[in-house]
């Protein structure tokens, strides 16, 4: 027996409606919203006014939640149900240790992040300056199409996963320069695919440009992508002739320790 959702999508009989619904109560907070009131929470997650309530309320007693009695808000406890992803996969801590040998070398944030859906999701992170608006920490998303590690891993996809994504995905621009055509997109990947890396110019945020190669496990497989940042002062040109060499070589010793038994 299929069950369909609110969006249309056919689900398998195991399927948990209501775990589906308290995911979507936790996800409506974010760094843009870090207070909701009851009326908030059933808007940004489509919910009535009743089940809203009653979700808040169970996380409220299970210490997810606080409240003031008018706004709601996460509680550290949250934190738990990403650190147990952290803590089953080894790359974020083999990761660190390459990645702060990095910023020591060329001195710009380098940063690994997986895909996760539509957005990247960053696992393990060395800054140096603050280059962007948004501090970004170990948790941070950002949409996949807007970003050089989204780039890498989204071009790593078959080409039927990535016409599925160029099909559904909200291509809104962030910048000026945020490329949103879903055909001059799908050219892009693959070129990036060709290329190995993936340079942007300020399409997520004014200012910024990175470059980011893939990172593989030991059946060749892209698992996470790798970055480093830099301020639009510096030319396409020089980042790709001063930071992509050590770039590469920083994710190959990352993926030389993959394979590594534990």
């Amino acid at each position: 027996m299929e069950l369909q959702d609110a969006d249309g999508a056919m689900r398998g009989a195991p399927f948990v409606q209501s775990l589906e619904r308290g995911l979507a109560v936790i996800r409506a907070f974010d760094g843009d919203h870090r207070q909701l009131t009851l009326s908030d929470v059933a808007r940004r997650t489509g919910l009535p006014r009743a089940a809203a309530r009653r979700f808040l309320h169970t996380l409220l007693e299970l210490g997810y939640v606080r409240t003031d009695g008018r706004l709601f808000s996460l509680r550290p406890r949250v934190l738990d149900l990403g650190y147990a992803y952290l803590s089953s996969t080894s790359l974020p801590e083999i990761a660190q240790p390459h990645l702060e040998d990095l910023v020591a070398r060329v001195h710009e944030s380098c940063s690994v992040s997986v895909l996760d859906g539509a957005d990247i999701v960053y696992v393990a992170r060395v800054s140096t300056k603050r280059l962007m608006r948004v501090a970004i920490s170990v948790g941070t998303r950002f949409p996949a199409y807007a970003t050089s590690m989204g780039r890498v891993l989204l071009a790593a996809r078959p080409p039927a996963e990535r016409a599925a994504y160029l099909s559904t995905a909200r291509l809104e621009p962030l910048t000026g320069s945020t490329v949103t055509d879903p055909a001059r997109l799908a050219d892009l990947l693959v070129e990036v695919a060709d290329q190995g890396f993936a340079l942007l110019d300020q399409e997520l945020e004014e200012g910024l440009r990175s470059i980011a190669v893939p990172v593989r496990d030991a059946t060749g497989e892209v698992v996470a992508a790798m970055n480093v940042s830099a301020s639009a002062r510096r030319t396409p040109e020089a980042i790709r002739a001063d930071l992509l060499p050590p770039l590469r070589q920083a994710a190959r010793e990352i993926e030389s320790d993959l394979r590594r038994p534990a």
